[in-house]
């Protein structure tokens, strides 16, 4: 089963990736970007060079990392649990907050190609509020690119992915963030019936 988790930074996704998987032997964890050899070259000029891309070289960087991440992770492995931390619904929430004229038709379109049609069976959406974005932010110290767009603009993001998580036809578990930990994975494993 591949699941993704999804949301901004700081709501949590990464612990609840690893509270599933350590009770999941043979579980594969994987990210985006990053999750293949290709991926974690992408993620570096992504998210730490200060080449300043344009939005579109960007989003095919993103994509490129993605058809990669599917050829080499996602596909060999669909016998396993694999779990995600973030996947196209990421790219296309980041692609449509840096360019408002691209649509969700496109992205998909796009986003359905890089992974040879290999979307998730379940996704888990993480949500979060302005007060505890900032906090959790201020407490991992150091920012990437991206997390220095500032608060609104991940929050931007955020809206576009739930927006466009209820155009597609996958099972979606939606999570408050600031729910406690445990709560928050005893939800997730009877959503994952593990």
């Amino acid at each position: 089963m591949y699941v993704v988790f999804e949301g901004i930074d700081g709501v949590g996704k990464s612990t609840q990736i690893k509270l599933v998987a350590k009770k999941n032997p043979n579980t594969i964890i994987t990210k985006e970007p990053g999750g293949s050899e290709f991926g974690k070259f992408a993620r570096e000029i992504l998210l730490k060079n200060q080449l300043n891309l344009s939005t579109r070289a960007e989003m095919l960087l993103f994509l490129a990392d993605r058809a990669e991440h599917a050829k080499k992770v996602i596909l060999p492995n669909q016998d396993k649990l694999i779990l995600s931390d973030r996947s196209f619904i990421s790219g296309v929430a980041y692609a449509k907050a840096n360019d408002e004229n691209l649509n969700f038709d496109e992205l998909l379109f796009l986003n359905k190609f890089a992974l040879d049609n290999t979307l998730p069976d379940k996704i888990i959406f993480f949500k979060t509020n302005k007060n505890l974005l900032l906090k959790r932010l201020s407490n991992r110290g150091t920012s990437d690119n991206i997390e220095k767009r500032g608060a609104q603009y991940l929050l931007n993001v955020q809206e576009i992915m739930d927006e466009f998580l209820q155009s597609l036809n996958i099972d979606v578990l939606k999570i408050n963030a600031d729910e406690k930990i445990d709560e928050i994975h005893t939800k997730i494993v009877n959503f994952l019936n593990l």
